[in-house]
Formats: C-alpha cells, sequence, structure tokens
C-alpha cells in the first residue's frame, strides 16, 4: 500500500507554485539537488513522471492529482490545528493560494476581503490570471481556490455564482472627437486603435462582434487594469472597463461612453474544493453574502 509522503509532496507544489527548482529550494531552505531528489523518489513512489521539465515546470495527470490533494489536506490540517490548540503552538499563519482576474482585484476583491483576512489571521497569494482562463490553475493544482467565468466545476470542487462584471466601451474625450466625427460604428471601433489587457482577453472581440464585426482589429497590450484605464485616459485608444473601475472617470468627464446603454456582463464564478476545510468554507459564505452589493 502506498503511504503518502509528505515532505515529497510538498517539494512537489513548492516547484509548481514558485515556478522552478531554485525557488522552491528557496522557500523549503533545502539545496536545488535535495528538492530534485524528492521529486525523483515521489516520481518512483508512484510509478510515473509528476512534472514535466519545462520552463516553468508543469504537473502531469498525478502531479495535478496530488497537488489537488495537499491543497486540501494543508487547509483540513488547519481545522484540526483550531481544535488542538497543542498543535497550533508556533504554526504560522495560514496562507491561501487563489487565482483570480485582474479586474476584480482591481474593484471589489479587496474591499470585500480585507476585515475576513484580518479576523482570520489570513495571508493571501494571489496568482492574477484572466477570467477566462482561472480554472486552469485550479485544475492544474497551484489555487484552492479561484474566481473565473467558468460555470463547470472541476472534479472534487464546487463553484458558486457571483454575479456579472458589468464592462462598458469607453474612451477620452479626445479620443472620440478624434475619430469618430461621423458617429460610432463597429466598422470605425475596428480601425482605429483600442486597448487590450492580453492575449486572453477576449472583451474587445465579444464587443465588436455583437456590432457585426469579424476578423481582426488594431490594439495596444497593457496586462494592467490601472495601466489599462490610464492609458485609456490618455486617448491612447479605446477598451473595455468595468463599470466599477471608472465610475469617477465618467461622472467627471475625463471618459467617455462610446455606445451609451450597451454594455457587456461577464459572470464570474467563485470556484473551491468540497473538502476545502472550515476556512475556505467560510471565506465562500463571505464571498456569497457580501459580493451582491459589487457585481451585477
Amino acid at each position: 500500500m502506498l503511504m503518502f509522503d509528505y515532505k515529497l509532496l510538498a517539494a512537489l507544489a513548492a516547484v509548481v507554485e514558485q515556478g522552478g527548482f531554485e525557488r522552491a529550494a528557496q522557500l523549503l531552505g533545502l539545496s536545488q539537488s535535495a528538492v530534485s531528489q524528492r521529486i525523483k523518489l515521489l516520481e518512483a513512489r508512484v510509478g510515473q513522471p509528476v512534472l514535466l521539465r519545462a520552463t516553468p515546470p508543469t504537473p502531469t495527470e498525478i502531479g495535478r492529482r496530488l497537488l489537488n490533494h495537499v491543497q486540501q489536506v494543508r487547509l483540513l490540517e488547519r481545522d484540526l490545528q483550531g481544535q488542538v490548540p497543542a498543535l497550533a503552538e508556533d504554526q504560522p499563519a495560514e496562507r491561501l493560494r487563489i487565482a483570480l482576474n485582474a479586474d476584480s482585484l482591481a474593484t471589489w476583491w479587496a474591499p470585500l476581503v480585507g476585515e475576513f483576512c484580518a479576523e482570520h489571521k489570513l495571508l493571501l497569494d494571489l496568482v492574477v490570471e484572466d477570467q477566462d482562463v482561472g480554472l486552469k490553475r485550479m485544475r492544474d493544482g497551484e489555487v484552492a481556490a479561484c474566481v473565473c467565468a467558468a460555470e463547470r466545476p472541476v472534479a472534487g470542487a464546487r463553484a458558486l455564482p457571483l454575479g456579472s462584471m458589468r464592462y462598458r466601451a469607453v474612451a477620452s474625450p479626445q479620443f472620440l472627437s478624434r475619430h469618430f466625427a461621423d458617429g460610432v460604428t463597429g466598422e470605425v471601433l475596428a480601425r482605429v486603435p483600442s486597448i487590450v489587457f492580453g492575449a486572453d482577453d477576449r472583451l474587445q472581440h465579444r464587443f465588436l462582434a455583437e456590432l457585426g464585426v469579424v476578423g481582426g482589429f488594431a490594439y495596444h497590450l497593457c496586462p494592467s487594469s490601472e495601466g489599462f484605464v490610464r492609458l485609456t485616459c490618455s486617448g491612447l485608444g479605446w477598451g473595455m472597463v468595468p463599470e466599477l473601475q471608472v465610475s469617477q472617470q465618467l461622472a467627471g468627464g475625463e471618459l467617455v461612453e462610446l455606445l451609451p446603454g450597451r454594455a457587456l456582463d461577464v459572470p464570474l464564478y467563485w470556484h473551491h474544493w468540497r473538502n476545502g476545510g472550515e476556512l475556505l468554507g467560510s471565506l465562500t459564505l463571505h464571498l456569497e453574502k457580501g459580493v451582491r452589493a459589487w457585481l451585477v
């Protein structure tokens, strides 16, 4: 019967979460060769590779299953420490690794979870991903929970609908007067510069498709929510921006809506492990109660 050696599993988790053997060794206080030996021993125990030696290393299918197990064990151990005070002595604060999209991080996430983290002495390890791909981190066993646009949970997890993030097509008044003297149309939007968050950002594509525009369009890449708004205000291009993030700029006239009344709503879901323990369950309940004040 195979018995889990959690030192070996901790090495696997560190390599994946830290993106390489060198950083994993620093985190664990070991030499790089010692971490490598632990991974090799784990692979010998399970009889197959647990990592693809790429840059960064990525887990195999069995590696993902082991990482998912480690995530849940960490959370359950915290519950046990709370029930048995002797086990909690000299224990570091709990860290919870969560993937979420940059726009949530820039708007509703911080004010909603700040007090919760203080109350529960929780440290967050946030992994920023586009809302359309965040679930991959959870599937790969890298995070205990995620906020993303995918409705269907991975095996062993639950998905809670949070509401929708409402996006508006906006630009600076100067950009509007420079490019849209004859009115805003899909054809002109496709020709003038837009701003796209990253390769996985499909919001502009979806917005243009709703206007009947199919194919490529001109755009700048800006992988920063705050930078995205600043570039839009400076007249560099038009973009799809969360209504929550630019309410002041719209009210003050620094930005204008290109097609008033035409919004794009992106549903968001909170995915978490079913056996995630009391901490993850409490955070889920906290989000469920508070998020409706922020999302559509």
